[in-house]
């Protein structure tokens, strides 16, 4: 595997103020996504936190995560596993709901997806309050697999979203 610079990667996360509404932050990877080099290196440092022996798929959470939690399973050798938004996957899905800021939200995953005893990764782009996160663990657990651990690009730390994920193994590569 290569190095990776982590400064590199965090200086190349642009800020943008007021979105998606005044007074948020909002942590843009787009510069990172569109260079090469960087979004190489960003999934080398994801798998810098992997061992890839303890985990036999990997789920990417809609949307980001599916760019993430595929680029890396590709590079484990790992199988991928699409947690999408309600209502978007074609075949006999599982369903959770979880709060959001204002509001509720459903993520599914096929039912197929997870063989029992399977150990997996999730992986996502951003934890920030770890409602979307925390919902994929509890559909990890109606198939019968075991979240091995949580995977996030960034973490908002300050929006303690480890604290509702405070049973399962938590890492991230860059933290705010």
């Amino acid at each position: 595997m290569n190095k990776f610079d982590i400064s590199k990667l965090e200086k190349s996360v642009r800020e943008v103020p007021d979105f998606p509404k005044p007074g948020i932050k909002f942590k843009d990877i787009t510069p990172i996504l569109i260079n090469p080099k960087l979004l190489a290196m960003s999934i080398e440092a994801l798998a810098s936190h992997v061992d890839s022996s303890s985990i036999d798929k990997i789920i990417g959470i809609d949307a980001r995560g599916f760019i993430f939690g595929s680029l890396l399973a590709n590079l484990l050798g790992k199988g991928f596993i699409p947690v999408r938004k309600e209502g978007k996957l074609p075949w006999q899905t599982e369903s959770q709901a979880y709060d959001l800021e204002y509001g509720k939200s459903v993520i599914e995953i096929h039912k197929d997806a997870i063989d029992p005893g399977e150990r997996i990764l999730i992986v996502d782009d951003l934890l920030a309050t770890g409602g979307t996160a925390e919902a994929a663990v509890k559909l990890v657990e109606k198939l019968s697999g075991t979240v091995d651990s949580l995977l996030f690009f960034i973490e908002l730390e300050f929006l303690n979203g480890r604290e509702l994920l405070k049973n399962t193994k938590v890492q991230s590569v860059l933290k705010y």
